[in-house]
């Protein structure tokens, strides 16, 4: 890095010449080596151009982060990707059904580069199976695409595509195990990420089963976590296990109805003041402005529960959660209403 800054700096005085630097997967420099490019960018010695998969705002220095013009590059379009595919099919002398192109474009999400992969190997395969050299005319079916990802390929548009994961989730919602697994199993083997799928699961476990079995969270994000940690095909178990959980355990919707509720008081109400008695009171000054004031510490009370404000004036008496009778936090709810 510094040499690359030393050269910048020799070409521009001997040359007038500026430099631009790119650095691909800049979250890989620690901190202190990040710190290296600050003056060289404040100074416009360089214009720096970083490539991240991470969170810049997590990885990169905020000082650096601050003087950067921030770029978020989304997946390529279907059509953007059916464009290369025929580029890619141009320069392999080679042509492809319709079908099979869309089913590509569908199982690469987005992915050129493995979008390209795919169109090559499958020129490859279906040459060597015809028993032509380089450059012999071939049309590719759905079963050569198939076959060049290992059989990992969807045989449905994009409209099935959601319509399986959508009967997915209402199968489990529905606390049927079987069908849950049925639609799983179709899914992966169509060659579905199985990141996606486990996010849906986590999203699931709070939105149709939520405090009536708070461990069903813990499993899906268990799965998540494993099929990130193990890969497929293993972690398709992982997945099953967490299917199965959640069909089988009971279901609330509590958590979604009260959220809404929150949510709907938020946007239709002026900012609410936070009570003096519950802002914080730790900084110098604080207690000068009040905060803090009557405000009761739960632990001291020998119940753990203590009944005072918690809401803005304008929301007092409003009621999100309401458990259900399947909810394992019905009880607790009402206890500390008491």
């Amino acid at each position: 890095m510094r040499e690359a800054l030393a050269e910048a700096q020799r070409r521009l005085g001997e040359q007038g010449q500026g430099t631009m630097l790119f650095i691909d997967e800049v979250h890989r420099f620690s901190k202190s080596q990040q710190d290296v490019l600050l003056p060289a960018v404040e100074d416009g010695l360089v214009v720096l151009i970083g490539a991240t998969t991470e969170n810049p705002f997590f990885e990169v220095n905020p000082p650096l982060l601050s003087r950067t013009s921030l770029w978020r590059l989304h997946a390529l379009s279907p059509d953007n990707l059916r464009t290369l595919i025929r580029r890619g099919l141009d320069l392999e002398g080679a042509d492809a059904e319709d079908d099979a192109i869309d089913a590509v474009v569908a199982a690469c999400e987005g992915d050129a580069r493995a979008a390209l992969t795919t169109v090559e190997t499958a020129v490859a395969l279906a040459r060597g199976a015809a028993g032509g050299g380089v450059g012999a005319p071939v049309v590719l079916t759905m079963d050569d695409m198939a076959r060049a990802r290992d059989g990992r390929l969807f045989h449905q548009g994009a409209d099935e595509h959601y319509d399986q994961i959508s009967a997915l989730i209402k199968s489990v919602r529905g606390s049927d195990p079987d069908a849950g697994l049925y639609w799983m199993a179709r899914m992966i083997e169509a060659g579905e990420d199985p990141r996606f799928l486990a996010r849906r699961m986590v999203i699931l476990a709070s939105e149709d089963i939520g405090l009536a079995d708070p461990q069903a969270l813990l499993v899906a994000e268990a799965a998540a976590r494993a099929v990130e940690y193990v890969g497929l095909p293993e972690a398709a178990l992982n997945l099953a296990e967490a299917v199965i959980y959640l069909a089988r355990a009971p279901k609330s919707n509590a958590v979604v109805v009260a959220l809404g509720r929150a949510q709907a008081d938020v946007r239709s109400s002026v900012s609410q003041e936070v009570p003096t008695h519950l802002r914080d009171a730790h900084y110098k000054g604080a207690a000068s402005l009040g905060h803090g004031d009557g405000y009761v510490y739960p632990h001291d009370d020998p119940s753990g529960v203590v009944p005072q404000q918690y809401r803005p004036d304008a929301l007092e008496g409003r009621v999100y959660y309401e458990p259900t009778p399947r909810d394992a936090e019905e009880g607790r709810g009402r206890e500390a209403d008491s």
